[in-house]
């Protein structure tokens, strides 16, 4: 299996980003030296298609793969393509505030912690639907993890989508994401000429 194993200060200053889209509470003292140059149409829609595979955790080829299934959907395909990432179960683990980052989520699903509607997942890419019940399994609940992981995220906002309840580490969704529901910083109009060409 693939990893991005790119350090995440460093990424999310070539990119622009704030590491606090990623959960990530440091700051870099350093700044990016950029020469004086206009970027190119082209490096523009590049950095906002890596942007995005950044923040959700997704390497090229699921990408792609994200973006023909956002294609074959009805609506617009930069919206399905934000909404299908942010319905990935990774992501809501992170969410929900289950976990401080959302390699940590990842990291969660692997060690077969996540149950969805009462079933283990063991895959980070599972697309949940409206109305299904995420919650962490019994056995993993009462361990310390999950009590400094809560501690840490108690002041994340968790989306109108879901209905969380950290007691219990259980949350519902409410209904699937709309693009003005997801606070990411990407231009998914660039992503989407940028595949078109």
């Amino acid at each position: 299996m693939a990893v991005n194993r790119v350090p995440v200060l460093k990424r999310c200053r070539s990119l622009g980003l704030e590491p606090g889209y990623l959960g990530v509470d440091k700051k870099s003292n350093r700044e990016l030296k950029r020469a004086n140059r206009k970027m190119s149409e082209y490096g523009s829609q590049l950095r906002e298609k890596q942007k995005a595979k950044f923040i959700y955790g997704v390497l090229e080829k699921p990408f792609r793969n994200y973006f023909e299934k956002a294609s074959r959907m009805k609506g617009q395909v930069g919206e399905n393509l934000m909404v299908l990432l942010e319905r990935r179960i990774d992501n809501v683990i992170f969410r929900l505030g289950f976990a401080r980052t959302r390699r940590e989520a990842r990291q969660i699903v692997g060690h077969r912690h996540v149950l969805v509607n009462g079933k283990i997942v063991i895959i980070p890419s599972y697309l949940i639907s409206a109305g299904d019940v995420v919650e962490i399994k019994e056995k993993a609940k009462s361990t310390k993890r999950y009590e400094e992981v809560l501690e840490m995220t108690n002041g994340r906002i968790v989306p109108a989508w879901l209905d969380c309840d950290r007691e219990a580490l259980k949350g519902t969704i409410k209904s699937l994401p709309t693009r003005e529901e997801i606070d990411v910083p990407v231009d998914e109009l660039q992503i989407v000429e940028l595949y078109s060409k």
